[in-house]
Formats: structure tokens, sequence, C-alpha cells
């Protein structure tokens, strides 16, 4: 069993729902020596969170988006708002989208379904860089 890790610095990404797999590839390349294995890929941040959905109808991420943002929305009374308006409507759904999500990996390739891809949730309007940390572990 081989382990591999990987930090990336993400660049940055207006709110919403972006697709990141490529950044993901590009950066661990040990992906290609794994005939099986599993990539774990979590996210360093509380406003910000992963999701695994369909990458194919740009649709998707804009309604993702829009109903986040009615579960959670910014101007709900919150009681931590010292960080601005858009900061806990951000950590509420980091928290129901979650800080991670675990791959399978078969012949150097993740596994994802035909539509699906990875993405980055960014709930606040000026998020900043957000940093991910990809961890390998399979047999080469």
């Amino acid at each position: 069993m081989s382990w591999f890790q990987q930090e990336v610095l993400l660049p940055r990404f207006s709110r919403g729902c972006h697709i990141i797999t490529r950044h993901v590839v590009e950066a661990l390349p040990e992906i290609g020596q794994v005939r099986i294995g599993l990539l774990h890929v979590f996210i360093q941040h509380t406003s910000a969170s992963l999701s695994i959905n369909e990458n194919a109808d740009a649709d998707v991420p804009h309604d993702l988006e829009k109903a986040l943002a009615s579960i959670a929305p910014d101007d709900f009374p919150y009681q931590h708002t010292i960080e601005g308006a858009d900061d806990m409507s951000g950590h509420v759904k980091a928290s129901l989208l979650g800080s991670s999500v675990t791959v399978p990996v078969r012949d150097g390739r993740m596994v994802l379904g035909t539509w699906q891809g990875i993405y980055l949730c960014e709930h606040r309007r000026q998020g900043g860089r957000r940093r991910l940390v990809l961890t390998l572990n399979g047999e080469t």
C-alpha cells in the first residue's frame, strides 16, 4: 500500500458551486499509479465546503446555490456576525454539505459516475483562495 498527500491552493472563486475535479487530478499525478485505492479530499475552511454532484448541466451549480441560499440566508438573525453578514450563513452551509469527500480510485483514475464532478462550494461573497489536502492510499 502506498500513501500520497498533497496540499492544493485553489484559485479564488465567487460565491457559488464550482467544479474543481480538474484541479484535484492535476495536483495529484500519483493517482495514475494506483490500481485500487481511495482519494480523500479535505477543505481547510469553515465557510466553504465540498460536494460531489452533476458536472454536465450548468443549471445544477446555479440551482444548488439558490437552494443553499434559501436554507441558510445571509439575513437570518445570526448572533455570530463579526466577520460579515455572509459568514455565519457560510458556516451553516458548510456544516450541511461537509468538509470532505472520498472517491474510489481504480486503474489510475477516480471512479466518479458519468455525470459526477467534485465541487468547491464557496459560501462567502469574497472567500479568498481555498486550501485542500488530498490524501491518496492504494495499491500501486
